[in-house]
């Protein structure tokens, strides 16, 4: 007989690769004095993930894996923003 781990443990190592993935980009802001239109476009990204996260805490992390894939997707949006401001500066 196959076991399955608990839906708790599951969605728990799912957020944390989330938050691992999550915390590399944000190493990667954008400079407000160059692209102040990118640079809050990141901190809006920031603060939904940062809403998302609060809402998963209200809920217990049982969203059924909608919320850690709209984080995931915002952290691909952050590091986007950054890919953009990079493209900005080579085409100066």
């Amino acid at each position: 007989m196959i076991r399955r781990a608990p839906r708790n443990l599951v969605i728990f190592v799912l957020v944390i690769g989330i938050l691992a993935v999550g915390f590399a980009a944000f190493g990667q802001q954008v400079s407000k004095s160059l692209h102040p239109n990118l640079a809050a476009a990141q901190n809006f990204i920031e603060r939904a993930i940062n809403k998302i996260e609060a809402a998963q805490k209200e809920n217990e992390f049982d969203m059924n894996g909608h919320a850690a894939k709209a984080k995931a997707l915002l952290d691909q949006a952050f590091a986007e923003v950054k890919l953009a401001a990079q493209a900005a500066n080579a085409n100066q």
